[in-house]
């Protein structure tokens, strides 16, 4: 049984290895970055991930703000996918491992490697069967040095010195403090989170609350029911002595809207966070029904700025409007960028969510969009379009949007504002607002509670409107730079004639883009990557304009007046610069 044991362990490494060699390949465009084994331990499913898919989680854990220190266990139960003798769970190699168990008796050997522990059985376990472990553990977590950007706990104080404890480890790994299969991939139907705080403290968790017990030593252990599948990373404590209120929003189902935050706080958030309602009607129109209603909604206030930490959103921007007072728009002082923005996320990360975070723009793309949707419902599309524009100056078009699969890397962080400019292009691509809207609520409900890869988005987009987009998504996500749109107009004699063509890393590449036809007069015209020719009914070269408040590229463009006497081979190096 050894013997077939440690087989079982080399053949999953040497998989690792090949698929990893195979698989996790930069975009050809972007630097070779350098990946260990580490890496691939974490963001590769090898056999030993694949052959199980966890169904149900119990998080139960004491939280010691003065030491610092998490103690306590994670109860896995998961279906049996294929015949195995070891699984590997992961928990960073700075937090012990007590013991793992089998159903709560058998007492499970083990080895690890970085972050991954390879949990041997003394049997097979047979496919198609449901089993359970338990991995007790305890350990002082990772400190995270930049919250949110830096995964972590932060142990701070409140203005008043009681503890303030929360956890942010998104990109890091929940595997930084509780032992679980730290994949995207893999999502539990539902969970428990059982926190125990000291005395006069309380926890704020995702999902319910089920039950709040004061034990013999006095400390206070807090259950919550999350009743929806959750990713890893989603799953979070807030520990402190918070006040709170509660309202709800109405929209056929009643959602219950919770509010936690620092006592001296309270009446600055009654009024602050009014917007909450309007925004939940602005992304239920576009996207549908709040995804998590039996689990309601929190806004927890935390330390850090926000992260969107599922059914218990967590908040930090000093009730300012803006990004903590600041906006690159004047649109963008007219709410809470992280309430807006982080909320979002309940439909774009939460409910849909990327099977892998070098897809991480599923996520963040449809989440930056979903600001100025909000923008939109409130505001009107005009204001939309100056939120959308005004975050041109933010974005670096210096690497992919799409990250390096199977090694947990994410792409660029263009993925946020290139990301949103990108999807407005697309809309004006579109060019029918009815179908936009379907195609928004589609991905959202035909995704819903599901772990998807970019594919699956650009498939569907496909499928909806009947073209060929994928020539759009590998220039914008899989390269760096932005497709640049050459424009020559040109008057010869009373003749205005516009001639085109794109440069782009896709050689197919073909987006059509709005621009003046004539004096009142807005239309497509369909360049490709040679050159083409439209006559425009204008009188002169300077009345026209591309709609670069529509669509995001790098538009180079000149304007000749042409002696009508000169050829049309002069007139063409004229305008472009050429001899074609």
């Amino acid at each position: 049984m050894r013997t077939h044991l440690r087989r079982t362990l080399l053949l999953a490494i040497l998989t690792t290895a090949v698929v990893l060699q195979g698989q996790a390949q930069p975009p050809s465009d972007a630097k070779a970055p350098s990946f260990t084994r580490a890496d691939s331990l974490r963001g590769l499913l090898t056999p030993l991930r694949t052959c199980y898919d966890v169904l149900y989680y119990h998080l139960d854990v004491r939280v010691d703000p003065e030491q610092e220190l998490v103690t306590g266990s994670t109860t896995i139960r998961f279906a049996v996918v294929s015949d195995f003798t070891a699984l590997q769970v992961d928990l960073f190699p700075n937090m012990d491992v007590r013991q793992i168990l089998l159903e709560g008796t058998t007492k499970l050997t083990y080895s690890r490697e970085f972050g991954a522990l390879f949990v041997r059985f003394p049997e097979t376990m047979n496919k198609g069967t449901v089993r359970e472990i338990t991995v007790e553990y305890s350990g002082k977590p990772t400190v995270a040095k930049n919250p949110p950007w830096d995964g972590g706990f932060t142990w701070a104080r409140d203005s008043s010195g009681n503890p303030w404890v929360v956890v942010t480890c998104q990109g890091t790994g929940a595997s930084l403090w509780w032992p679980n299969k730290d994949h995207q991939s893999d999502e539990p139907d539902s969970m428990m989170i059982s926190v125990t705080v000291p005395p006069g403290l309380e926890d704020i968790s995702n999902g319910r609350l089920r039950s709040r017990r004061v034990l013999r030593d006095g400390w206070t252990r807090f259950d919550w029911f999350v009743s929806y599948p959750i990713n890893n990373y989603a799953v979070t404590i807030n520990v402190g002595k918070y006040a709170h209120f509660a309202d709800q929003y109405v929209s056929g189902d009643t959602l219950t809207l919770d509010y936690y935050v620092m006592p001296g706080h309270l009446v600055a958030a009654r009024d602050h966070f009014r917007q909450v309602g309007p925004m939940f009607a602005a992304f239920e129109h576009w996207f549908g029904k709040y995804p998590f209603i039996r689990d309601g909604y929190k806004l927890v206030e935390s330390p850090h700025t926000g992260m969107e930490h599922q059914s218990a959103v967590a908040y930090g921007n000093r009730y300012l409007q803006g990004y903590r007072g600041r906006a690159s728009s004047p649109a963008g002082l007219k709410f809470d960028f992280i309430i807006i923005h982080e909320s979002a996320h309940e439909w774009w990360g939460n409910s849909v969510t990327a099977r892998d975070p070098a897809d991480m723009w599923i996520h963040e793309s449809f989440g930056a969009y979903a600001e100025a949707l909000f923008v939109e419902t409130l505001y009107g599309r005009e204001q939309s379009l100056l939120y959308i524009n005004g975050k041109r100056s933010n974005v670096g078009n210096n690497a992919p949007i799409i990250g390096v699969f199977n090694v947990n890397k994410e792409g660029s962080g263009d993925m946020y504002d290139k990301g949103q400019l990108v999807l407005n292009t697309l809309r004006s691509v579109i060019d029918n607002d009815s179908l936009w809207l379907d195609i928004l609520r589609g991905l959202s409900e035909t995704f819903q509670y599901r772990t998807i890869n970019g594919k699956d988005v650009v498939d569907y987009m496909c499928a909806r409107t009947r073209q060929d987009l994928r020539y759009f998504f590998d220039q914008y996500l899989g390269h760096p730079e932005l497709p640049r749109l050459r424009i020559a107009v040109s008057k010869k004699g009373e003749e205005v004639t516009a001639r085109y063509r794109w440069e782009a890393d896709v050689p197919d590449f073909r987006m059509p883009v709005k621009v003046t036809l004539g004096p009142d007069s807005v239309g497509f015209i369909y360049p490709t990557t040679s050159w083409n020719n439209t006559r425009l009914s204008l009188k002169d070269p300077l009345e026209f304009r591309a709609a670069e408040d529509l669509f995001y590229f790098d538009l180079v463009l000149s304007r000749v007046y042409i002696d009508p006497r000169a050829s049309d081979r002069q007139q063409r190096r004229r305008q472009t610069g050429d001899g074609s």
